[in-house]
């Protein structure tokens, strides 16, 4: 019990940052108390904003700073109300919204703009109910007005005022957060040019001359802009155009102190709180599908990546397996001439000449086959000579059906990965043909570039053009072909007599060689580092 006797001793230690926060913060609330009124109340929304901004570390300077705004306030008005009036009804309003805004931490968490809306909504009506009860009980006078008037006019002016600014800083907050159109500064400086265009226009009148100037008409056009910014900016837009119709619709009508009340104003300001509700959840919701589209083009580049990958994997084990075999082609090679050479010496020329030539034979037939499993041409003279050399062309012309090919371009413009995929492709599609099909072939190819792109164009058509391919040859080139190609950008198209490919690619590429994982995540638009698939007022 040595605390009873002794006191207790309080360390409070007042950071230099702090103490400005308090400061802007009274400066913020007494500023735009000066273009507020009972029904249009921003320090309600300065209040909410700031607890949105700040970490709650930084609260008590805000409540400090709530506190010193109030002072200026009230404190002239102790002769005519009191000294209970004046602390009670300014001590508890501040610590009511921290209340509000710590509870609607986690819903926050899951569903931003819902949260924001729940925030307004509560935070409008317990602050108003605070500030009313307070002054009803303890300030006699106020009980000749209607308790439920005063409530709406308050809770509406509350909940706009937090509607026009706890959005806004939202938005900063998730500045970082989601990518930014780069086209959004033109468009929200365009939007609010014609919604103050507009609103110059539509300033509320009293109903029975609305209709006659036209104000009327004028008042509808006024939330066209924000609706456009919703739908092309999602909950941004949305933040932006109600932040914008509200603060025109809330100055625009003439006071001449913040009690003063116009009716036209209020009528069209509880139409315009439904309307900015709407607008938010509608923004919220183009904002979500927005980002499922966007993750969904992330899923397909980084499928299609993968696929590359996986394709390049194996061609890759293709290419030591063909080195492999060509090295024991040598070695065969080296010893049937050292048989051959000890035949000659030992005098049996006739054997060591049949030998030689049988070993020239089947040493050709192996490096045919070894150049079909990997074309070894391709990497020092591109796709073209790889298709009119080696086990590919030899291939051809052991079925005597494939014309000489056709091909102009320049395939060493192309990356590497791209020639093989095209290689592999045109030769598949060639099979096809010649297993599924009759009569004689051709295959043709152009390379070129378009724009930023460049690509070929295969070709493996019947010469005979009347010839139409049968459905179970295209429902073959179709399963075959296709995973190869759309992994490398290109498309597939099968008719009447023949079957077309297209491979493309990015020029950011390097031209021949082999492409490296960074080249083909920059080329995709894929991040290189990315992981595959986070008031006290109305006195």
């Amino acid at each position: 019990m040595r605390w009873w006797t002794e006191g207790l001793l309080v360390r409070i230690r007042l950071r230099p940052e702090g103490l400005a926060l308090a400061v802007l913060y009274a400066l913020a609330c007494w500023g735009t108390r000066k273009f507020s009124l009972d029904q249009f109340y921003l320090p309600a929304g300065v209040r909410v904003a700031a607890l949105l901004l700040c970490p709650p570390r930084l609260w008590p300077y805000l409540l400090l700073g709530e506190y010193a705004y109030f002072a200026q306030l009230r404190i002239p008005l102790l002769g005519k109300y009191g000294l209970t009036w004046v602390i009670f009804a300014s001590v508890f309003l501040m610590p009511a919204a921290m209340l509000i805004i710590r509870l609607h931490r986690k819903l926050l968490e899951r569903t931003t703009i819902v949260g924001i809306i729940s925030i307004a909504m509560s935070c409008a009506m317990v602050v108003s109910l605070l500030n009313l009860c307070i002054s009803h009980l303890l300030w006699p006078p106020l009980r000749e007005t209607s308790f439920l008037t005063s409530a709406v006019r308050y809770a509406l002016g509350d909940f706009i005022g937090i509607l026009v600014l706890a959005p806004l800083a939202l938005l900063w907050i998730r500045r970082r957060e989601e990518p930014w159109p780069p086209q959004a500064v033109a468009l929200t400086a365009a939007s609010l040019a014609v919604t103050l265009l507009v609103g110059m226009h539509a300033t509320p009148v009293s109903p029975a001359t609305m209709a006659a100037s036209g104000s009327l008409q004028m008042l509808l056009l006024l939330p066209i802009p924000a609706i456009a910014l919703t739908c092309l900016l999602g909950w941004r837009g949305a933040a932006i155009g109600v932040a914008m119709v509200n603060l025109i619709i809330g100055l625009t009508p003439p006071k001449v102190e913040p009690e003063a009340f116009d009716a036209a104003t209020f009528a069209t300001q509880q139409a315009m709180a439904i309307a900015s509700v709407a607008l938010l959840l509608l923004g919220a919701r183009i904002t979500h599908f927005q980002n499922q589209h966007r993750l969904r083009e992330e899923d397909g580049r980084n499928t299609l990546l993968l696929a590359r990958r996986t394709h390049a994997s194996s061609e890759m084990d293709l290419r030591e397996r063909a080195a492999h075999l060509r090295r024991l082609g040598d070695g065969l090679d080296l010893s049937l001439n050292e048989m051959v050479n000890w035949l000659h010496a030992q005098g049996h020329h006739a054997v060591a000449h049949s030998l030689k030539h049988t070993s020239e034979v089947h040493s050709r037939l192996f490096r045919a086959q070894a150049s079909m499993i990997y074309p070894a041409a391709l990497e020092r003279l591109g796709l073209y000579v790889a298709l009119q050399a080696g086990g590919v062309r030899e291939n051809w012309n052991s079925t005597h059906r494939v014309c000489q090919p056709r091909l102009s371009g320049d395939p060493c413009r192309l990356s590497s990965g791209l020639q093989l995929a095209a290689y592999r492709s045109i030769v598949e599609a060639v099979s096809i043909l010649l297993g599924g099909e009759t009569g004689q072939l051709i295959v043709r190819g152009r390379c070129g570039v378009h724009r930023d792109r460049r690509g070929i164009v295969l070709l493996a058509s019947m010469i005979d053009r009347r010839h139409v391919l049968a459905r179970s040859t295209m429902d073959q080139a179709a399963e075959q072909l296709a995973g190869r190609i759309l992994a490398y950008g290109g498309s597939l198209h099968c008719g009447r007599n023949r079957i077309r490919i297209l491979l493309e690619e990015s020029i950011d590429i390097p031209p021949g060689g082999v492409i490296s994982v960074r080249d083909e995540r920059r080329a995709s638009g894929v991040d290189p580092f990315q992981q595959p698939p986070p008031a006290a007022h109305h006195e």
